[in-house]
Formats: C-alpha cells, sequence, structure tokens
C-alpha cells in the first residue's frame, strides 16, 4: 500500500462532510434570500427596531451627556456640531435626552405587551373552556373595551401617583380585554376538535389539555397580537406624558420631551421634531414587524 493512501482516505471521508456543510450553508443563504424576498418589510421593520433598540441600550456610547444637566446659557440653540438636536429651554440637550428616552418607550412597550398577553391567555384559557365562566367574564371584558383605551388610562394615573410602574399597569388594564377576546375565540373552536375530545376521553385533566393540545395553537396569533400592543403602548405611553399624567418630569421620554417644548414649538420647532420622529419611526417599525409576522405565519 503506498503512503498516500490513508492522507486519499482521510480526504475521501472529510470530503462528504464538507460536501454536507457547504449544502447547509447554501440552504441557509437561500432561506434568508427567499425571506427578504417574500417578507421585505418584515426584514427592514426588524432592522429598523433593531436599530433604535440599540441605540437606546448603548445610549452612553453614542456621545451623549447626562440628559438631565442644566446649562441655562445654553437655552434654545439650535442643531449644531456641540449640539446636534439643539436644547431646550433648560438648555438640555435634545440629542442625549431623545435617545435616553427610547429606553422608557422600549421598556413599557416590552413589558406591557408580555403582561397583556399573560394575563389575558390566562384569562382567556379558563374562560373559554368553562362555559360557566364565560358570560359573567366577558361582560367584564367588554365594559372595559366600551371605555376607549386612553380614556381609561387616564383615569387609571388619576388614581395613582406618576411613574413607570404606574404608567405601565394603567396601560396593561385596557389592552387584557382584546387578547382575552382573541384566546377566548379561539378556544371555543378548539375545545371541539378531535385531539381535545380524545384526550379529554382518555382521562386527561384540564391544565393538560390547555397547556399541550390549545396554547401551542394560539402561539402565532399571540405574537402578531403582542406587537400590536407593544405598538399601542409605546404610543399611549406618549400620550400621557404629553398629557402630563405619565412618566415624572425627571425622566426624559419622548412624551415628556415634546409636552415641554409645545410651548416653543415657533422659536424652537426641534425639540419636537426628533422625539416625534424617533416615535413615529419605532411605532411603524413594531406595526411593519406585525404585519409580516401576520403574512410570514399565515394567522387569520
Amino acid at each position: 500500500m503506498s503512503p498516500s493512501t490513508p492522507a486519499s482516505a482521510t480526504e475521501a471521508a472529510v470530503a462528504p462532510g464538507a460536501l454536507a456543510a457547504r449544502a447547509v450553508a447554501g440552504a441557509d443563504t437561500a432561506g434568508r434570500r427567499n425571506l427578504f424576498r417574500r417578507h421585505p418589510t418584515l426584514v427592514g421593520g426588524v432592522a429598523c427596531l433593531a436599530l433604535i433598540l440599540i441605540i437606546g441600550v448603548a445610549a452612553p456610547l453614542w456621545g451623549t451627556v447626562d440628559p438631565t444637566s442644566l446649562r441655562p446659557i445654553a437655552r434654545l440653540r439650535a442643531p449644531a456640531a456641540e449640539h446636534w438636536f439643539g436644547t431646550d429651554q433648560y438648555g438640555r440637550d435634545i440629542y442625549s435626552r431623545t435617545l435616553y428616552g427610547g429606553r422608557i418607550s422600549l421598556l413599557v412597550g416590552v413589558i406591557v405587551a408580555l403582561a397583556s398577553l399573560v394575563l389575558g391567555v390566562g384569562i382567556g384559557l379558563v374562560t373559554g373552556y368553562y362555559r360557566r365562566l364565560d358570560a359573567a367574564v366577558m361582560r367584564v371584558m367588554d365594559g372595559l373595551m366600551a371605555i376607549p383605551a386612553i380614556l381609561l388610562a387616564l383615569a387609571l394615573m388619576a388614581l395613582m401617583r406618576t411613574s413607570v410602574r404606574n404608567v405601565i399597569i394603567a396601560l396593561v388594564v385596557p389592552e387584557i380585554p382584546r387578547v382575552v377576546r382573541l384566546v377566548r375565540a379561539s378556544v371555543l373552536s378548539l375545545r371541539e376538535q378531535t385531539m381535545v375530545e380524545g384526550a379529554r376521553a382518555l382521562g386527561a385533566r384540564t391544565p393538560r389539555i390547555l397547556g399541550l393540545y390549545i396554547l401551542p395553537a394560539l402561539v402565532a396569533p399571540l405574537i402578531v397580537q403582542g406587537t400590536y400592543i407593544c405598538a399601542s403602548a409605546i404610543l399611549f405611553e406618549a400620550y400621557l406624558s404629553f398629557l402630563g399624567a405619565g412618566t415624572p418630569p425627571d425622566i426624559p421620554s419622548w412624551g415628556n420631551i415634546m409636552a415641554e417644548g409645545r410651548a416653543y414649538v415657533q422659536r424652537a420647532f426641534w425639540i419636537i421634531l426628533f422625539p416625534g420622529a424617533f416615535l413615529a419611526a419605532t411605532v411603524l417599525a413594531v406595526n411593519v414587524v406585525g404585519d409580516g409576522l401576520r403574512d410570514l405565519l399565515k394567522v387569520r
């Protein structure tokens, strides 16, 4: 046997693995291209949302200063090299306040979406499966949905102190009925499916049926619903802060920044322009992601 035979055998053994790895890499690349081709808005929305998230989380790394520091000598300065987004009536840097304000909006949006989904799914599963509770619980939910969400949030904030935690609570309450109705409607149809009836006939307990047979079928619509709740919460937080019933004035948020700058809009329009642009871009990106996920997951 020649000395080159072992090396040839090794290459022959390695070659199939290398070919398989290349095939997998090629398939991944093709999959990404197909995803971008079929759902360009989803990819664009995710990219925009990821950029805004990175900007907010890493705000101290982008040349910002203390967003609460006052410099009366530099009040109402137009955007320039020293202050990229200008300054407000107290000399605070709008660029720094806008970047740090994204943290509050994104935090409120994510927590409100998660809390609404968790509470709404729990109530909706029980309500849809046990028909005796359906009438009483759904009448309460209908009553909450009869009140516009922003008015209900304002009423709840009037009963509590202004803080980020209370804003989250005030925004979660109006969103729960919408999740409950979505989950209840799905449970009413799924509970009559053959698999659920078979599991019930085999003696499966209700928690097992809800957790293994019904809940997995709700994942796709709940993901889409969560994106819409997140966008709505970000927008409503800005509404509450703009009206003076949201986050405290000492905490920079997009709504607070615009509320403080509305009296100077004719003299210093940049106080409202930049946080408003970031708010619009964030809400648009979240809604675009929700629409893309709806098409991708084929939610009806």
